[in-house]
C-alpha cells in the first residue's frame, strides 16, 4: 500500500496561490479538458481497478465524518487528505453525537488506515483549494460542506479533473444545479450525489412496481418527514466573537461577510437561507427520489406553498407544505406532488390498519393511483401496497432496474472507468431542482408557474434572486 507523506497545514497566503490565480488555473484546466475527448481523457483519468482510490475529504462536519466511515468499509477507498476551516466542534446536541472538524476528523481517519498501515498519515488543511494545489495524488473528493460552497468545490475539483462525491442537496440554487451538471459532462469525472438510499434494493422495487403499472396511472404523490427546523429557542442570529480555531472568512465562502454567529454552526446553518435549502433541502432528496425516477416528475408546470409562522426572509420556517403540479408526460397522466415537513402529515390512507405506522420513523411517502395506493418507508425503503392483505396476491414484476453494489462502491467502481453511479450528479441535478423549487414558491409566497426551458418563474420576476445568487468576489463559480 503506498503511504501517504506528512503535509503541514497552510493557509491561502502561505501558498503563494490567490483566489483569482486559483480560478485562472482551473479555467485553464477546463479548457484542457473540453479540447480532449472522453476515451482519450480515460486513460490518465480514471484510476486503474487493481488501485486504491486516493480520497480527500471537504467538510468533517456530520455527514463529513458520516462518509468517512462509510469509505472504511472500501478496502480500496484510501483518504489521504482533508479540509475544513473549522478545527473541531461538538456534535452532542445532534444526531451525530461525537466530535466533528478536520482534526479530529483526521485523527479518525488515522487510525483507522493505520490499522493495516504504521504511521499512516492525513494530510490536513483549512483551505481546500491550498489541499488540491499541493496533494497531486488526490483522485476524487468528497464533498460535504454546507449547501452554500456545494457548487464552487464541485466545479473547482471538477475542473481540476477530480471524481465528485458531493452531499445532498447538489447545489444551493437550481442555476447551480444545472451548471455543476453541465460541468460534469464536460469533464467526464465520476460523479455522485449523497441520497444514500437511491442506491437501495426498496427504492428500485418501487420504481420496478409503479412502471409495471401495480397501481395504474398514478395521480397523486404524498411525501413527509417529522423533521423540522434545528434552531427552536433563538432563530435569529446572536453575533459573537469568532473562537480560536475558527477561518470564519473560509467557512463563508461564496456569501458576502457577516458577523460570526454560533446560532450557524455546526448543523443549524440549514435552517439559514444564506447557507441551507431548509427541511426540504435536507430531507426531501431522499423521500420524493422514487417519484421522479418512476414518475418522470423533473419539470412541474406550477409549484405552491404554506408554511407555520409566516414567511422570513432570513430563515426557513419550522414547517411547510409545498405542493407541484405536473401536467402530462408522455402516456402518464397528470399528477400532484405534495411535500410535507415539520411534524405537517398528509391524511392518513384509509386501507391503513389502526396500529400500522405511517412511513416509518416519522418519514415516507405514498403513491395513489387509479387501482390502489402504496406506501414506502423514507430513504427509498421497500414498497407496501394497501391494503396490506395485497401483499400476498401481488405477482411482483421482473427485476429491470441494474441493482446496486453501495452508494459509496458505485462511485469508487466509477472512479475506476465502470458504470456511472445511479446518482450522478445529471440525475442529481434534476432531482435538486426539484427540491428548490418547492423554496421558490416558499420564498416568493406565490403559487409560481414555471418554464423549465427558460429557467424563470414567469408569473414572479422576484424569484429571479433566488434562481441565480451573488458570490463574493473571489469565489464566483465560473
Amino acid at each position: 500500500m503506498k503511504i501517504v507523506s506528512a503535509s503541514q497545514p497552510a493557509s491561502r497566503e502561505s501558498s503563494g496561490v490567490s483566489r483569482r490565480q486559483f480560478l485562472r488555473a482551473t479555467a485553464t484546466t477546463a479548457a484542457a479538458f473540453s479540447l480532449v475527448p472522453r476515451h482519450v481523457l480515460g486513460g490518465a483519468k480514471f484510476v486503474p481497478p487493481s488501485e486504491k482510490v486516493n480520497i480527500a475529504i471537504v467538510g468533517c462536519g456530520g455527514q463529513g465524518r458520516t462518509n468517512c466511515r462509510a469509505l472504511f468499509n472500501e478496502a480500496d477507498a484510501q483518504i489521504i487528505a482533508v479540509a475544513d476551516p473549522i478545527e473541531h466542534f461538538s456534535l452532542e446536541g445532534f444526531y451525530y453525537k461525537g466530535l466533528g472538524g478536520r482534526k479530529p476528523v483526521t485523527a479518525e481517519i488515522a487510525k483507522h488506515h493505520s490499522q493495516k498501515t504504521p504511521n499512516y498519515r492525513v494530510a490536513e488543511y483549512e483551505d481546500f483549494r491550498v489541499m488540491l494545489e499541493k496533494e497531486k495524488a488526490i483522485d476524487a473528493i468528497l464533498c460535504a460542506t454546507p449547501d452554500h460552497n456545494h457548487a464552487y468545490v464541485s466545479v473547482t475539483a471538477m475542473r481540476l479533473g477530480k471524481h465528485v462525491y458531493c452531499e445532498k442537496p447538489l447545489t444551493h440554487n437550481i442555476w447551480e444545479a444545472r451548471f455543476v451538471a453541465k460541468v460534469a459532462k464536460e469533464t467526464g469525472v465520476a460523479t455522485q450525489m449523497g441520497n444514500h438510499g437511491h442506491s437501495g434494493e426498496g427504492i428500485r422495487q418501487t420504481v420496478e412496481w409503479l412502471q409495471a403499472g401495480a397501481l395504474g396511472p398514478v395521480r397523486e404523490v404524498h411525501a413527509w418527514t417529522r423533521a423540522g427546523r434545528w434552531n427552536k429557542e433563538s432563530p435569529k442570529p446572536i453575533p459573537a466573537p469568532v473562537p480560536a480555531g475558527v477561518n470564519w472568512d473560509l467557512w463563508i465562502g461564496t456569501r458576502e461577510m457577516r458577523p460570526y454567529s454560533p446560532n450557524y454552526t455546526p448543523v443549524t446553518w440549514r435552517d439559514y437561507w444564506a447557507f441551507g435549502t431548509g427541511v426540504i433541502g435536507d430531507m426531501s432528496p431522499h423521500h420524493i427520489d422514487a417519484a421522479l425516477w418512476a414518475l418522470d416528475l423533473a419539470a412541474p408546470q406550477s409549484v405552491e406553498a404554506s408554511c407555520a409562522a409566516g414567511l422570513d426572509g432570513d430563515i426557513a420556517p419550522p414547517a411547510s407544505i409545498i405542493r407541484y403540479h405536473f401536467g402530462p408526460r408522455g402516456n402518464l397522466p397528470p399528477l400532484t406532488l405534495t411535500w410535507y415537513d415539520g411534524g405537517l402529515m398528509p391524511p392518513r390512507p384509509e386501507e391503513l390498519e389502526d396500529d400500522d405506522e405511517m412511513g416509518q420513523s416519522g418519514n415516507g411517502t405514498i403513491f395513489v393511483g387509479d387501482k390502489g395506493k402504496m406506501m414506502c418507508a423514507g430513504w427509498g425503503g421497500p414498497p407496501r401496497l394497501l391494503p396490506l392483505s395485497r401483499m400476498d396476491s401481488y405477482q411482483r414484476p421482473p427485476k429491470t432496474l441494474a441493482r446496486s453494489k453501495g452508494h459509496h462502491r458505485d462511485w469508487l467502481d466509477a472512479c475506476k472507468g465502470g458504470p456511472a453511479a445511479s446518482s450522478h450528479f445529471e440525475y442529481g441535478a434534476k432531482l435538486t431542482e426539484l427540491v428548490l423549487l418547492g423554496n421558490i414558491a416558499l420564498r416568493t409566497g406565490k403559487k409560481i408557474q414555471w418554464d423549465s426551458a427558460a429557467l424563470r418563474a414567469t408569473n414572479a420576476p422576484e424569484a429571479d434572486k433566488f434562481l441565480k445568487e451573488p458570490y463574493r468576489q473571489g469565489w464566483e463559480v465560473v
